[in-house]
């Protein structure tokens, strides 16, 4: 065991509104969530897949706890859980999964590695820092810190609209599932008025318009660009809005820029390309991508179709 490394209770069960990350840092202070209470929250979204941070955050506060989110670096996330507090960070997901929060349950500095925590007893998943790190950036190395009150007060804030900036995604996040576009729209206006260079608030603003078919959805995934230049998914949103107006170009350009930062991040990303490369008649490129769709998406609905169309090109 590390010396620089927390103990985190084992978490069986988890539900949409509380996520086993959430549900196992609170445990890690001795407050039980009650899944009942999450389970009530969840009929407000039917239907939906993976989980809703900011319900299990907003269900923690209720039962106690304070929270803060906040972009970070390797060096504050180690001050961080030498003070005793597992950070959960946001990671690419896989597959077909965007996003997924992981709780950090320590770090060994001889091995220069992340220790991550992993339900299952007696068992640690460790990653090399520096790969970490690459992972880490390309959602804008953001955290949320769960503590008692007392100990969420003494962490300083240089800034703390940039931390209401950061809060205000995740609650936009929550009023665009629950249907309430306009007020999640006015979220993310005010967490870019309090920090502008917020890129996952500008990506998630590019997303919202995207929705709409606006065009003033590429101002906003280019000013996150700009501000985090590993935003895989401001390109990707790019690349969904150029296929959409069909500027196959642009939107080959694009996804491309997108697998070149994470390769294995999001299946469907390889059969957007391929449709973008087919329309402009580079169908041996078109038949790799749908070849890396299968292969990043092995339980894709459309897989007898997508194998078709790879036998007829």
């Amino acid at each position: 065991m590390s010396d620089h490394e927390l103990l985190l209770p084992q978490v069986t069960e988890e539900n949409i509104c509380l996520p086993l990350a959430i549900s196992a840092v609170s445990k890690y202070w001795n407050v039980n969530l009650p899944l009942s209470e999450a389970k009530e929250i969840a009929k407000k979204y039917p239907n939906m897949r993976g989980s809703i941070l900011i319900e299990g955050i907003e269900l923690a506060q209720r039962h106690g706890l304070g929270s803060l989110i906040l972009h970070s670096s390797i060096a504050e996330l180690k001050k961080i859980i030498d003070m005793g507090i597992p950070p959960i960070v946001i990671l690419p997901g896989l597959y077909e999964t965007v996003q997924h929060a992981s709780v950090i349950s320590g770090y060994d500095d001889a091995e220069k590695t992340i220790l991550h925590y992993i339900p299952q007893q007696d068992q640690i998943g460790a990653i090399p820092e520096k790969q970490f790190d690459k992972l880490w950036e390309e959602d804008g190395r953001l955290v949320i810190l769960l503590a008692t009150p007392d100990i969420i007060d003494t962490i300083r804030l240089e800034n703390k609209s940039k931390e209401k900036s950061n809060r205000l995604c995740f609650v936009s996040e929550k009023l665009n599932l629950q249907g309430s576009q306009d007020d999640a729209i006015r979220a993310l206006k005010e967490a870019v008025s309090l920090d502008e260079n917020n890129s996952t608030a500008l990506c998630l603003l590019g997303g919202i318009y995207n929705e709409r078919n606006l065009p003033e959805c590429v101002q906003f995934y280019e000013k996150s660009i700009q501000s985090n230049k590993k935003s895989y998914l401001a390109y990707r949103g790019l690349g969904n809005y150029y296929l959409k107006t069909k500027q196959y170009d642009m939107a080959e350009k694009n996804y491309t820029s997108a697998i070149e930062i994470n390769s294995s991040r999001f299946g469907p990303i390889y059969k957007n390309r391929g449709l973008a490369r087919m329309s402009l008649n580079k169908n041996k490129q078109a038949r790799q991508d749908f070849e890396d769709y299968l292969k990043y998406s092995p339980n894709a609905k459309d897989k007898d179709s997508i194998i078709q169309a790879i036998k007829e090109m």
